[in-house]
């Protein structure tokens, strides 16, 4: 009971938060630090992940691919799969493990020894001065870091095609060329954005909800990453239904 309630006033932090960027209240100099957290923090564990996904899938796909003499689709077949749902989802579950848990974690700590009460002593919004912030950061940084998993997995698939199967860098990167479309990359990117919005909001709700000291920090964190991944999760089969519904041609193209 207690987790759906706090679900629900996320939604309504949602609506509050749109309301004050629609009237421009923006803390500029908190969004500028929370740039950095989510982005510049964060590009070394993105990269590392992607390419280690890049070479994992390239072996998985690159064996059974050769077997029926469809080298040539490797490439293109990695391309789709990172752009479309690799890159934006894995690179979400790393930010709502690494972000989303100190998003909570902050604002559940400051509520807790009364910092926020102190905000709204001071006249300050807590939603203009820690909430917007986090979720611009987090909108504007997860596809940035997405393009950097794209093009660090296609990479990592690059190294492993050259130099276990003996596939010419050229024939892969025509490959990746020729299956992936404009969509493709666009529809991870608007993905990245709506998963960035969900994981500032979520951690900001659950620590802003924070109760029972010490404890309470510990246990909003935990439910806040548990809960931004389930939302990723399903928010991502839903996006996907509605992207991606009917017969594709990408592998059509490819032969």
């Amino acid at each position: 009971m207690e987790w759906i309630q706090r679900l629900i006033s996320a939604g309504l932090l949602a609506g509050q938060v749109f309301v004050h960027l629609l009237r421009g209240r923006i803390h500029w100099r908190n969004t500028v630090d929370q740039l950095s957290v989510v982005g510049t923090e964060s590009v070394l564990v993105a990269v590392i992940t992607a390419i280690t996904i890049g070479m994992v899938f390239t072996i998985q796909v690159a064996r059974e691919f050769i077997s029926f003499g469809a080298s040539s689709a490797i490439g293109g077949v990695l391309a789709i799969a990172l752009t479309r749902e690799l890159a934006p989802v894995l690179t979400a579950v790393i930010i709502a493990g690494r972000v989303g848990s100190a998003f909570a974690a902050e604002v559940g700590t400051m509520r807790v020894t009364e910092q926020i009460d102190a905000l709204e002593v001071l006249r300050t919004d807590p939603i203009d001065y820690l909430v917007t912030p986090r979720v611009i950061a987090c909108a504007v940084m997860l596809p940035v870091l997405t393009i950097v998993a794209d093009v660090t997995g296609l990479a990592g698939g690059l190294f492993i095609t050259t130099q276990l199967y003996g596939i010419s860098a050229t024939l892969y990167l025509d490959s990746a060329r020729n299956l992936l479309e404009s969509w493709d990359v666009i529809s991870g990117l608007i993905k990245a954005g709506i998963f960035g919005v969900l994981i500032a909001m979520i951690g900001s709700n659950w620590g802003l909800t924070t109760t029972g000291g010490a404890r309470g920090v510990g246990r909003s964190t935990t439910q806040s990453v548990v809960t931004a991944l389930l939302t990723i999760f399903i928010v991502n089969f839903v996006l996907s239904a509605l992207m991606f519904r009917g017969a594709g041609e990408a592998l059509q193209r490819g032969f």
